[in-house]
């Protein structure tokens, strides 16, 4: 129940005494009806500053004033309020990340006016980008780690099996045992690393989406680099391809990341020493598109139909005996469907194979 006693002057103090920009803008006379003193502060006004939408405008970083003008059409539509982060270039000042919120007043007595405050999140952008880049970094070398340690456990774990048969003959139980402990011993190893990488995976369906607009090729470069320095010691040859230096879509960068790690990961399974692995994207008018090629011994035509069920029939141990869940492929298109994206395949038997994630910029 709205109180009896309440003061207009008290949302005045508060505008002029809150560290977000507000402001006031009137549509029709493509003019700012009100800002508050922090709003001046953000954009190096001064208290006598005739400040216009165009002015306004031109300090929006030149890559990203097609998408505040595109936000901006969407709210006159009054298709509901959006958070638009976008950079501004302000005079002898670096890059700064803003995040508006707007909202379109609709009724009669304030028809076509915009209301909103803006909030400077450079800092927790840059943070969080930070926080994110190793965060990303941490899954491409977990799987990096898989591969180089799932190979050899899994070796060990079949001459000591071949070992066992071997040696029953001498009658020793003190051998019988080393040689059984270090069975149990690598095939543990095996399933720890695998159980690790699945529990990563498997978490990420259990978080909300949480989409922000970034660029997702500094994001797809910082995990390749991972897999192109460990090269030598995975015995493939990784590349990565883009014609755009930046491309800004909005997306869960953790879980996206995770989806396309897990691709990497399984072409690094499937591809045989001295292979080349290829991750590549396309930047096109209304989406982006993502490839993961390899030249490894491709999926059989018998599992293409069913390869994105859950628990799938499709699933088999890699090349090295890596196992399989059959959930992997399941999740990543669970995760690329939640960006409203698709994802498809190509494959030919001892050819290769290439995944397609379509995602759209906005």
């Amino acid at each position: 129940m709205p109180h009896t006693n309440f003061d207009p002057t008290d949302l005045q103090f508060l505008a002029v005494n809150i560290k977000y920009s507000i402001f006031v803008y009137e549509v029709e006379s493509n003019q700012f009806t009100y800002q508050n003193p922090a709003f001046e502060q953000a954009f190096k006004l001064t208290a006598q500053s005739v400040i216009t939408p165009a002015a306004l405008l031109d300090m929006v970083h030149p890559d990203d004033r097609q998408y505040v003008a595109e936000a901006s059409r969407k709210l006159l539509q009054e298709k509901g309020s959006k958070e638009v982060e976008f950079r501004i270039n302000l005079p002898e000042q670096e890059e700064r990340w803003i995040c508006l919120t707007p909202f379109l007043l609709n009724d009669a007595a304030a028809e076509h006016r915009i209301i909103g405050y803006v909030e400077d999140i450079t800092a927790s952008k840059q943070y969080n980008d930070y926080l994110k880049k190793f965060g990303n970094k941490k899954d491409s070398v977990l799987h990096i780690l898989a591969h180089d340690l799932a190979g050899p456990l899994g070796m060990i774990h079949s001459i000591s099996e071949l070992l066992s048969e071997e040696v029953k003959s001498y009658g020793s139980q003190d051998l019988d045992h080393l040689i059984s402990l270090i069975e149990k011993t690598s095939k543990h190893g095996v399933s720890l690393i695998k159980s690790l990488i699945d529990t990563e995976f498997l978490e990420t369906t259990g978080v909300d989406l949480i989409k922000r607009r970034a660029d997702i090729v500094v994001r797809l470069e910082e995990i390749m680099e991972q897999y192109q320095q460990s090269e030598r010691e995975i015995t493939k040859t990784f590349r990565f391809f883009c014609a755009s230096k930046e491309i800004y879509i909005e997306f869960d960068d953790i879980k996206l990341l995770q989806a396309i790690n897990n691709l990497i990961s399984n072409s690094i399974k499937f591809t045989h020493e001295g292979g080349i692995i290829t991750v590549s994207l396309e930047e096109h008018a209304q989406t982006v598109l993502i490839k993961v090629a390899d030249n490894g011994i491709g999926i059989p035509e018998k599992y293409h139909d069913t390869l994105f069920d859950k628990f799938t029939n499709a699933r088999r141990p890699g090349l090295d005996g890596e196992p399989s869940t059959g959930l992997g492929m399941s999740i990543i298109k669970t995760i690329v469907e939640w960006h409203q994206g698709r994802i498809w395949f190509e494959s030919e038997v001892n050819v290769g194979t290439t995944f397609y994630i379509e995602l759209p910029k906005e």
